[in-house]
């Protein structure tokens, strides 16, 4: 994963400064300094980089480092427009990125126009994924799951309209419906692969059997659940069937909602309206106290290897597996510099040795999501949950 464009001496010298730093009060030390001056940082940037390295995601090639367009304008504050949201993107793409992450329910709607607005002078340059599977009324309201083909089909022409273009390069259903059998949504997604409209699918959130009854029908070009280093429920069902059946990873929130990136402490304030962490079990007080440990045994890695423990987290991920490609999301461009330079970085057997001895020891205090998240998600696709010995989430078919 060379680039002759790539200043390794540039690399060294900006992180070096930021990361020589003793973790004896974590909170006094890279805990202020990163949430105090993340906005000035200049750790491990070059704003010279065009190109980066390529990676699989069954037969897609895109850039080994995608962008997650959906913490500007939903799930986060504060909230950007959609011309502040599409000068964020395109900064993405003028570092290199050529592989966008977005979604209907992302606003909702408004995440698409933003990416539609970015992009489409390049269109044929980069690599667009958004999602269906959710219903809406006339207002506009999230009403629950709905991947009934025919909505499937009105559902994806708002989402070319929005996107300004004539084919969505990656197709995700959002969530498993559980009152439409997967071969029925496969089935809609592989017409609109044969009418150009869709070049190629994948799957959110889900476990083994849907995967497999997925694949069957059509190939699955990548599934897309949470996974990060303080997230771990893919690793006992799900990335073993990619890599046996050859299709690509991409896990959403690869830095822990900002967390791995030692920017938030307990004294972080988060917008009860707007940000979904003041509602996560993981982001109370306690549980912070507990999984400021995590980001001291990313640090510690770090500080061998010239590099913050936010890019140690990614540079973790992509390790764990060659098809994988992650999508960090950011509303401040200095932080896709510090995302895509943990390209750079390879961590040794020994390091990886660490990283995973030290969690198994820490573990992490709080679950990902809440109970009304986790009802969504397909059996399989959380920690503690198989799928084995059933057909998932999705009815099977009528005969």
């Amino acid at each position: 994963m060379k680039n002759n464009n790539w200043k390794r001496r540039t690399f060294l010298k900006t992180s070096a400064t930021a990361l020589a730093l003793p973790l004896v009060n974590p909170f006094a030390s890279i805990a202020q300094l990163f949430s105090s001056q993340k906005n000035t940082l200049t750790m491990n940037t070059d704003s010279k980089i065009t190109s980066l390295p390529t990676r699989k995601l069954g037969t897609l090639e895109v850039s080994a480092m995608g962008f997650g367009c959906m913490s500007m304008q939903h799930g986060y504050a504060p909230r950007l427009n959609n011309e502040e949201t599409a000068k964020v993107i395109r900064s993405a793409y003028d570092k290199g990125v050529t592989f966008f992450d977005t979604a209907i329910n992302y606003g909702p709607f408004i995440n698409e126009e933003s990416v539609g607005l970015a992009l489409s002078s390049i269109r044929d340059k980069v690599v667009i994924a958004t999602k269906f599977g959710y219903g809406y009324d006339e207002n506009g309201k999230n009403i629950g799951l709905n991947s009934q083909p025919d909505y499937i089909r009105k559902m994806t022409e708002g989402s070319l309209k929005r996107l300004k273009t004539d084919h969505i390069d990656l197709y995700y259903q959002h969530r498993v419906d559980p009152n439409v059998p997967i071969e029925d949504v496969v089935g809609v997604i592989k017409d609109l692969i044969q009418e150009g409209k869709v070049l190629h699918y994948g799957l959110s959130e889900v476990g083994e059997a849907t995967i497999r009854r997925a694949h069957a029908v059509h190939p699955v070009t990548a599934v897309q659940n949470e996974y990060s280093f303080w997230t771990r429920d893919p690793e006992h069902e799900v990335l073993p069937v990619c890599e046996e059946l050859g299709i690509g990873f991409v896990p959403w929130s690869p830095l822990g909602s900002g967390y791995l990136t030692g920017t938030i402490t307990p004294t972080t304030p988060f917008d009860a309206q707007l940000d979904l962490r003041a509602h996560r079990a993981r982001f109370t007080t306690e549980a912070q106290k507990h999984n400021w440990k995590l980001i001291g045994l990313l640090q510690e890695i770090g500080q061998k290897i010239y590099a913050t423990p936010g890019q140690v987290a990614l540079a973790w991920l992509l390790a764990k597996y060659p098809s994988l490609v992650p999508i960090p999301g950011t509303s401040n461009p200095k932080h896709i510099d510090e995302n895509i330079n943990a390209l750079k970085i390879t961590l040794s057997s020994t390091d990886m040795d660490a990283l995973e001895n030290g969690f198994a020891e820490i573990k992490v205090e709080g679950p990902r999501t809440t109970e009304a998240l986790f009802a969504n998600h397909d059996i399989g696709a959380n920690l503690g949950d198989s799928s084995k010995g059933t057909h998932g989430k999705s009815p099977l078919p009528k005969k």
